[in-house]
């Protein structure tokens, strides 16, 4: 179907929009510029004619920057 294979994506936008992982609330604007920013990402690697192997490891690699940002973040708020 249309929607296969942007599980990946929608995970990544919801996390680089600020959603922290442990629980409490996201907001739809971060969300939205989450999107933004994974369009764009996936964009510039189409573009770019990057494999489409190496597209999903570079977008693990932004999910996972996402998490250790949101682990930083949330440790020195404690």
């Amino acid at each position: 179907t249309a929607g296969q294979m942007y599980e990946l994506d929608a995970i990544a936008a919801v996390i680089l929009g600020g959603t922290s992982l442990t629980g409490g609330k996201g907001r739809i604007q971060g969300t939205i510029i989450g999107v933004l920013i994974m369009g764009v990402i996936s964009n510039g690697l189409t573009l770019m004619d990057v494999n489409y192997y190496w597209q999903l490891v570079v977008k693990g690699g932004v999910i996972v920057a996402a998490v250790l940002l949101d682990r930083l973040r949330g440790s020195s708020a404690a």
